[in-house]
């Protein structure tokens, strides 16, 4: 399967969420391979820190340019792509190519938006009976149960038709840029901890298969 883990908008957390999936899949025992397409190159500076580190398993990583060969592509198991808008050519490209997006969603109006335009620019460059499977889910929401601000986004992006909601929920925990940082995943970092927790029941969510 293809899987594009997308959106029109900066800072939702894509680099972060792509790098943690390729590890639990890899954990797996899926043959993983992850494209970088976006010029910021965050997932392959992340990798290559984990390589430095010498942390098993290593993530295997290609750049844009694999994705001209959709065929390569599907010999894996699972291939993941983290592409940004500074590309749009690569971010077309595996729109094109893509069984399924995932779009991150940040607890506010303004992702709420992004999200319905970029769910219509897929219409638009997609015809139905072949477009991608889109995903949504709310990424880094709050940890403070008494701010609304994070169900009133899920329950806004509930609404928006063409997009699959998914209800586990990732909080913005700092052990997610910690473990980031140190080229590791977050249950690499901290097995029994709460991100953790909220991590697998995420990809519980999008690979039930693997249970």
């Amino acid at each position: 399967m293809i899987t594009m883990v997308g959106s029109l908008k900066g800072g939702s957390g894509k680099s972060t969420l792509t790098f943690n999936l390729a590890l639990w899949l890899i954990r797996a025992n899926r043959r993983v391979l992850v494209i970088d397409a976006d010029p910021q190159a965050t997932l392959s500076d992340v990798v290559d820190v984990r390589r430095e580190e010498g942390f098993q398993p290593p993530v295997e990583l290609m750049g844009s340019a694999a994705l001209a060969d959709p065929h390569f592509l599907r010999q894996y198991d699972e291939t993941l792509i983290d592409v940004g808008t500074s590309d749009m050519e690569a971010m077309k490209r595996a729109i094109s190519i893509a069984d399924r997006i995932l779009v991150p969603v940040p607890p506010s109006q303004a992702d709420i938006w992004s999200a319905q335009r970029f769910i219509h620019f897929v219409e638009s460059l997609v015809p139905g009976k072949t477009r991608p499977e889109i995903i949504g889910f709310i990424n880094r929401a709050d940890t403070n149960q008494a701010i609304r601000e994070t169900s009133e986004a899920a329950a806004a992006l509930v609404s928006l038709p063409g997009i699959r909601y998914l209800k586990p929920r990732i909080a913005a925990r700092t052990v997610y840029r910690r473990s980031f940082s140190e080229g590791l995943a977050v249950f690499e970092l901290e097995p029994r901890g709460k991100g953790t927790q909220e991590w697998n029941a995420l990809a519980a969510a999008l690979f039930p298969e693997l249970l």
